[in-house]
Parts: C-alpha cells; structure tokens; sequence
C-alpha cells in the first residue's frame, strides 16, 4: 500500500494548499450557507447545504480514504465520511454539512496549535563563520571559506570575530566570550595551549589557532544536529479522536447495524451514525488547549507548541540552566576585600579599581564599573591605561599605579597570592565568585570578587514548583563551587556542574530512560539541544536567544520564570478539562444512539443535538481562560 502514496501526493498538496486563512475563509462561506439551510433549505431547488456539504465534506472523505488505501489507517474521519455519504444518499444534506462543519472547525482549531518551528537549526548554523583567515609560511594570512578549513592549519583569529574552527591556541592571549557554547556570562582568558571552540568570540588580541576540529565536526555544527536528533526523539501526541477512532469506527457501524436489523428502518440507523460522529470528541483537547494557551498568555508564557501543555502535565522534574535561568546573566562586585595589612580600605580600593578599569572592554571590568556606580562609590578617570588580553589592566589612578587582573599576572608581577589572605580566597572561590586581584604600586592591595546575580524570584519558584509535585535540578556548564552556592540560596538540592550542550541532553535522556519526564528550563544557545530533546521545552525568551527560543515548546516572554508552577498547575488542569469533555461527548453520544433507536431522533435533530454537545464542550474549556489556583 505504501507503493500507492505517490499517486495521492498531487492531489494532498492540493487540499494543503491556501493555509488557515484559506480554511476559515471556507468555514465562514459554509457556516452561511448552512444557516440559510436551516432557515429555507426546504423552499429552495437546491439546499445550500450542499456548500458546505462540498467545501467542508469532500475533503474529510478524500483525506479517510487515501489514509485507508495507502496506509489502512483508521482515523476519526473514516467515521464521519460514512455519515456524510449516508446522510446524503437519503437526503439529509443539512445534518451533512453540519458534520461536516464541525469536524472541520476542530481540524482547525488543531492545526493552528500544534505548528513547529525549525529556523533554529539553521541559525545554530549561520553562527558559524563564513570564512577563515589561514596562516602560511613566512606568516602571510590567505581567506579561505570556513568549511575548506582542515585540520591542524594555523587561523588567526582576530579581535571581534567569530572563532571558525575548534582547536587550540599556539600564540598570542585575549578574552574568549564562550556563552554561545557554554551559556555562562563570564569571559574566559585564554593562552597559548588553551582550548577554543567554534562560534565563540574572540573580544581582545589576536590568537593564532591550530584546528583539531573543522566543518561539520565543529562545536557548532555538532550542537545544531544535536538539535535535530533531539527533534526527532520527542514523542508526539496523537489527536485522542483518531488514537480511538478504531474502536469507534467499529462501534459505530455495530450500533448502526443492530438497530437497522432491529427496527428495519435506514433512517434510524443513519441518524446513528451522525450522532455517533465525534465532532465533540475531536473538539474536546484543541478548545481546551486553546483556552489554556490564553490563560498561559496573560501570563507571559508563549506556548507554541500544541500539545506542549498536554506533555507538560505529566512532568515530574524540571531541570533548570543557571545563567540567565535561576540568575540574571549579569555580573555584579560581591566582594571587594581589601589584604591582610594594607592600609587601604575597602571602599578606596573600589574606588582605585573602578577607575583602572573605566576605559576597558572586558566584560568583567565593565562590571566593576557598573557596581561602583550603582553604589556611589567615586572615581575618576585614569591618567593612564593599558590593556593586556587575556591578563588584564594597568592604569595610572591618583598617581598610583594600579594593577587588576588573574593571578597569573601577578605572579609575573612577583607578587604572592598568598598574601591576600589564604582563607579569605578559599571562602569566596567556595562561594563560586570570579576573582580579580588588585595591585597598588606593586604591592598587594586586595580583591574584587564578582558573581552572577541570583534573580529574586528563584527561590520562591523552586519551592513552588516542589510543592506542585515537580523537583528542580540544576544543569550549568559553571564549576562546581559556583552551582554549588546558587544551589544553597535557592534550594535545589540535585546539580550537575561542567556541562556541555551534549551533557544536559545526555542528562535529559538518562531522566527520561529512567521514566521521569523533564521540562528543561534554558536561555542560551548552548541549551537548544536539550530544550528540543526534553519532553517540554521552556525557554527564557526575554533574555535568551532566538535559537532556544525556537528550539523550546513554551517561552517566557517577560523573562519571569515565578509563573511556571501556575503553568504546571494549569496543564494538569487542562487535562482535567480534557478528560471531562471526553466523558460528556461520549455520554452523549450513548443517549442521543438509545433517543436514534427510539426514533425520538431523525438525522437532523441528531445532527442539532450532537452540534449541542460540541458547543457545551466549547464553553466548558473556555473557563479555562480565566483558571486560578486556589490558595
């Protein structure tokens, strides 16, 4: 039968063809004609029922019978065109149409909240380079395309530009911004023997880079199909009136036969089947989950994918990101601790380093700055300034020369780390705080500690959310005495340091192998792959990427993440919803075939009585609008 489906394909694309606009437009013409049928169809040489009989029922009995005759496929609709060619052929066109409509209008409501997007692969791959810039004998530079680029070549890597290839640094010293891959906000030096990857930023001096990776083996690359394998092992949720359609197909033409041989009446056994029809059984998930969709709208959630509430209610972890997640992604001074004997304090210290690092572009010097404004500490310009990447800043401040950078500078210096204070460093590395060390006119003066803010909602969600039932993890590709500290202010008591993109996917597959469904919660580019992966994915849209955005189910439009145990509430309710719409359509279905035996029903009122059930089931999901829960 498979051998068939290229011989249907023409004429599927032919009724995929136009896109939601061009089916509501046929909604709205047959729900006219249709009501013109029930006001007049009687007095008129043709019923304008059969409009919508056309534009809404041929398409239903096309699409039953190429699922049968190419993949014997028994779906929801195989039901409905029986109804339909039995209504027509004993000229009941509007109890047709009326079928006809309905299914058609939760077909619709189905379509428009299940679409997927996939533009983040293709951003994961435009991070990348076009071009690399080779390194030749005599030290000449050629361009070349990035993708020709092969292993163990020398590319130069210039201040501003995008690395091309994984590998490693032979010369030269900067900053690398690695968020794209590892989603942590701080900079991280780099020198000769140091490791770079693909679709990081290079932000001061120039490096030469020997590739051990290139093209499609590179970080970014491996990451944007990472994306897509975790696309495709996300389960899918099938439309619950087609997961049961054998069992009501079969249902149906029994009930319809056993009260044809009873009664011996076709009429009663074709109203049987249009009141068996499950227009309010395939309307029952898409209006609940539309009205949930606007609750969780008002609620900054932008829900893309249909069925993502449906996964998200049988989710028992979430597994948060750290950086711009449970934190802002801001760095801020924690810390400024003046060393053991120096005659300068604390704030005069601030005030020294802030303006030694007014005029630098490192992002954690700009934090200094920040800071020091923020909380009115005064300073001034330097006199003087230099630059050194991957090192850090030497400035003129007041007459003094002021030092600020990583240790490895100020052993170069000649000057003892050790005498900032053995146990003052060991507190605040345990805190996970990244540490700049200040020098004045060549002795030790103190540190600057800084660290990521922790957002103020973070710890109340975290409870939320264990109260609802779901436990918070950690995921970050931080060290392990940073995850640690955010950890103990927020209360997760479950985190996995260190991680890679492949890491948090791998974690996510572990989880879901063992049974336990995950919603990750992420920002960053490095996080798509797990977003996709997860059961549900939940990104920080405000501050995160486009590409985790595209990659995740749900966003968080307003960048606050104090909503998601409303929203975890809210799924499970809907299902509740779900489950009750189900009840109500198939209890009234039973009545209206007992009422069709009975002959209190034709195929008309049937049809009326059944379009009654769909409209009770609309109503009963719209509540699901304004849904609170209680206190």
């Amino acid at each position: 039968m498979e051998s068939l489906k290229p011989l249907f394909k023409p004429l599927e694309d032919l009724l995929d063809a136009g896109g939601a606009r061009k089916d509501v437009a046929l909604l709205v013409t047959s729900a006219l004609f249709l009501a013109i049928s029930f006001a007049a169809g009687g007095d008129l040489a043709v019923d304008p029922a059969w409009v919508a009989i056309i534009l809404c029922g041929v398409p239903i009995v096309i699409e039953a019978f190429i699922a049968i005759v190419t993949e014997f496929d028994v779906k929801a609709d195989l039901l409905v065109s029986l109804a339909l060619i039995a209504s027509v052929a004993i000229g009941e066109y509007f109890a047709a149409g009326e079928v006809a409509l309905i299914m058609q209008l939760g077909g619709l409501l189905e379509e428009l909240t299940v679409e997927r997007a996939q533009k983040g692969i293709q951003r994961l791959v435009e991070l990348a380079p076009r071009q690399a810039r080779v390194v030749e004998a005599g030290g000449k530079t050629r361009m070349i395309d990035a993708d020709d680029a092969e292993l163990e070549q020398v590319i130069r890597v210039l201040p501003g530009e995008t690395v091309p290839v994984d590998g490693v640094v032979v010369s030269g010293a900067t900053s690398i911004d690695e968020s794209a891959v590892t989603g942590e906000p701080m900079p991280v030096d780099k020198l000769a023997g140091d490791e770079v990857s693909a679709g990081t930023v290079n932000q001061f001096g120039s490096i030469d880079v020997r590739a051990t990776h290139v093209g499609e083996d590179s970080s970014i690359r491996r990451m944007a199909r990472l994306v897509q394998s975790a696309d495709a092992g996300k389960a899918r949720i099938v439309r619950l009136a087609d997961r049961w359609a054998t069992w009501v197909v079969v249902g149906a033409l029994a009930a319809a036969a056993g009260v044809y041989l009873v009664t011996g009446e076709i009429l009663r056994s074709v109203t049987v089947l249009v009141v068996f029809c499950p227009c309010s059984l395939v309307l029952a998930t898409p209006t609940a989950i539309v009205a949930a969709i606007g609750n969780a709208t008002k609620r900054g959630f932008l829900v893309k994918e249909g069925d993502a509430l449906e996964r998200l209610a049988e989710v028992g972890r979430v597994v948060f990101d750290k950086t711009g997640t449970v934190t802002l992604g801001k760095p801020e001074v924690v810390a400024v601790v003046p060393a053991p004997g120096s005659a300068i304090d604390a704030d005069e210290l601030f005030s020294l380093v802030a303006s030694a690092e007014l005029r630098s572009e490192h992002p954690l010097g700009k934090a200094i700055v920040r800071s020091a404004r923020e909380r009115g500490i005064e300073f001034g310009e330097p006199i003087a300034f230099a630059m050194e990447p991957g090192r850090g800043v030497t400035a003129t401040v007041g007459g003094r020369e002021v030092r600020a950078g990583g240790e490895q500078m100020m052993s170069e210096l000649g000057i003892n780390t050790g005498a900032w204070g053995a146990e003052e460093l060991a507190e605040l590395r345990d805190s996970g705080d990244t540490l700049a060390f200040i020098a004045v006119d060549g002795h030790a003066a103190g540190v600057c500690a800084l660290s990521d803010v922790i957002r103020p909602e973070s710890a109340v969600t975290v409870a939320a959310l264990r109260a609802a039932g779901a436990e918070p993890v950690l995921l970050t590709g931080d060290n392990e005495a940073a995850a640690d500290a955010v950890c103990a202010q927020v209360g997760i008591s479950a985190y996995q340091a260190g991680c890679r993109p492949e890491d948090k996917m791998a974690y996510i597959e572990r989880s879901e192998a063992a049974g336990e469904r995950c919603a990750m919660v992420g920002d960053g580019i490095n996080d798509a792959p797990a977003l996709k992966r997860s059961f549900v994915g939940i990104a920080v849209g405000g501050a995160g990427s486009d590409v985790a955005v595209e990659a995740a189910d749900i966003a968080i439009v307003n960048d606050d993440i104090s909503a998601l145990p409303h929203l975890i509430e809210l799924s499970r309710h809907t299902m509740r919803v779900i489950r009750a719409n189900l009840t109500f359509s198939m209890g009234l279905n039973f009545l209206a075939i007992v009422l069709a035996f009975l002959a209190v029903l034709d195929p008309v009122s049937g049809a009326l009585v059944h379009n009654c059930g769909s409209v009770l089931v609309i109503v009963n999901s719209s509540l699901l609008l304004r849904w609170e829960k209680k206190s």
